[in-house]
């Protein structure tokens, strides 16, 4: 499997998740520090408090995403190793954080970090169990699910444009398909219902393979496609 990494993006968000939370951290303790200390600064102690919340929102977005470990595009690294060289991923180098080429087809890869058990219901998306420490990051430590199924349309809608810009005239855009992954260790699916495919990173190979001898990608469309997207650097698989 070939692998192309925005690295330089990768380093740069991770140094945002890092300094916004030590930035929050200390920006909330003066904030703090005023309301006991200096109660007459009131004013300024809530601004000290909204701006190191609002940092902080900042760190943990940029966290979840490029300040894990093992990061999301690692997970999906390691779980597909054994594909073959016909397949590529591309991490942070396309409208698609995280984009698959192969004969399977254009797959674009959602990770989602959440854990506990994750329910599908037919409307909407939730999360539940894992404990204290979960319920306790759930509320204030990480963001919710949201609506995976808006934020692979608005994906999908953003490669189609991309692609229309790359590709010749005379090409082609196959299908571009979106997958769901739940990348904690732990975590207990109940999404039978999903209208996207959602799976642990584990059971992506298996899929993919799958896929690949039910709608398989024309090899002239996946020549074409390898071809105009972005290629590996040095040092790269």
């Amino acid at each position: 499997m070939k692998i192309v990494t925005n690295t330089k993006l990768i380093k740069r968000n991770s140094k945002i998740a890092k300094y916004s939370s030590i930035a929050a951290f200390i920006i909330l303790i003066v904030g703090f520090y005023i309301t006991v200390q200096m109660p007459d600064e009131l004013i300024f102690a809530l601004v000290c408090l909204l701006i190191g919340f609002l940092l902080s929102q900042v760190g943990i977005y940029y966290a979840n995403r490029w300040g894990r470990s093992p990061r999301p595009d690692e997970i999906i690294n390691k779980n597909m190793k054994g594909l073959g060289r016909e397949y590529t991923v591309y991490h942070f180098t396309t409208p698609a954080s995280h984009l698959l080429l192969g004969p399977a087809g254009l797959w674009i890869l959602l990770p989602y970090y959440q854990g506990g058990t994750i329910i599908y219901d037919g409307k909407r998306w939730r999360s539940k169990g894992g404990g204290f420490a979960r319920s306790y990051l759930r509320i204030f430590g990480q963001e919710s699910i949201g609506r995976p199924d808006l934020e692979a349309d608005a994906e999908i809608q953003a490669l189609k444009r991309y692609l229309t810009r790359l590709l010749p005239e005379e090409a082609q855009i196959p299908e571009i398909r979106a997958a769901l992954l739940f990348t904690d260790p732990s975590v207990e699916l109940q999404a039978e219902k999903s209208p996207l495919p959602a799976m642990t990173p584990k059971d992506l190979k298996e899929f993919l393979k799958t896929q690949a001898k039910d709608s398989p990608l024309p090899p002239l469309q996946l020549d074409v496609l390898r071809k105009e997207l972005p290629q590996p650097q040095r040092g790269e698989e």
